[in-house]
């Protein structure tokens, strides 16, 4: 449920509005728009059905709302959200994410050598990518595989965002991480094996930094909005949704990237959109033209994975493309992104 507060409600009565529905066991969600704010009331609306909030003073109107995810709809916030995130050097112009740049973040599957991972940084700035990605801790499908370097890898991510400015994007596991892994990061990421894991969703909602969340591999929509309740509703509100590729019966590919997906999240949601090219396809040739669709259906963020030799990459080297590969799919992006009326 949305109360729609009048645009002249004072500080008092919209504490009254909250204190009175606190008192009846649920909890609220303030946001501030440039011409009226409303109160998101998270819980059980059946507790509301005798209770006449119309009546309170400065509120404008109540609206129901029967989708369940009541943060992250569209009827709560009309407006798209944007998300700014500080150049990680000083007089750098911030990223925002959801405006009309598209922002593309790209680095290694995970994190490996200084070097290289400078490297990387390097190139990927120059050709006008704007945040880096790496996994520091790799969920991997076998437990032999390299599962990152964990503290170390957060450590190279931060030197490299000093040395460079590229703020960067990496991937958090476990609750007992969520406090370090968000001091450090710029924005932490839930991948898709871990979207439906609520404590992790509850415990990265507990903190301010932005969030993506990935699409779970088998993941409908609605779970994936779900998803992000959870973490909108411990008050962080800065979470992009991130398409990465769905499970289907097809084998031609690693994973199906949909993207249908986005411009229905775009209708149902106010939160930015991101595409996978990537884990969406499993193979190299295809991230371009992934990449290009996915700027076409209206993504803000690309998330792709790119080394200087994909060969000797230490995770994911069959998705992974190379400088000069990386280099064409940004010029790809920009001419897509031109006919659109938008830019890198």
């Amino acid at each position: 449920m949305i109360i729609v507060l009048k645009p002249d409600a004072t500080a008092d009565q919209i504490q009254h509005i909250e204190k009175s529905v606190h008192e009846w066991g649920l909890r609220t969600h303030f946001s501030r728009g440039t011409e009226r704010s409303v109160i998101g009331i998270i819980g059980d609306e059946s507790v509301l059905a005798n209770k006449p909030l119309d009546v309170f003073p400065g509120v404008d109107s109540v609206m129901s709302i029967q989708k369940p995810y009541r943060l992250a709809s569209r009827e709560f916030q009309s407006k798209a959200t944007k998300i700014a995130i500080p150049w990680g050097r000083p007089g750098g112009e911030p990223v925002e994410i959801g405006g009309e740049r598209i922002v593309v973040v790209a680095g290694s599957c995970s994190v490996e050598t200084p070097d290289i991972m400078l490297e990387t940084a390097r190139y990927i700035i120059s050709a006008g990518a704007r945040m880096m990605r790496a996994g520091a801790f790799k969920p991997r499908t076998s437990p032999y595989a390299f599962q990152g370097l964990g503290v170390e890898g957060l450590k190279i991510l931060a030197q490299v965002r000093a040395e460079t400015g590229l703020p960067f994007i990496t991937e958090v596991m476990d609750t007992r991480d969520v406090e370090m892994v968000a001091e450090i990061a710029d924005v932490v990421q839930i991948g898709a094996r871990n979207t439906q894991n609520f404590s992790l969703l509850k415990a990265v909602g507990r903190t301010r930094t932005p969030v993506l969340l990935k699409r779970g591999i088998a993941g409908t929509l609605e779970e994936l909005l779900m998803s992000a309740e959870y973490i909108l509703s411990q008050g962080n509100d800065r979470v992009i949704l991130c398409e990465r590729g769905i499970r289907t019966f097809e084998r031609a590919t690693r994973n199906t990237l949909d993207l249908n997906a986005v411009p229905v999240l775009r209708k149902l949601s106010h939160l930015p959109i991101s595409v996978d090219p990537s884990h969406g396809t499993g193979a190299a040739d295809l991230v371009t033209p992934m990449a290009m669709a996915g700027v076409a259906c209206g993504a803000d963020l690309l998330l792709v994975e790119t080394h200087p030799n994909p060969e000797k990459a230490t995770s994911d080297g069959a998705q992974t493309i190379n400088e000069a590969q990386f280099r064409k799919m940004m010029d790809g992006v920009r001419g897509i992104a031109s006919v659109l009326g938008r830019s890198l």
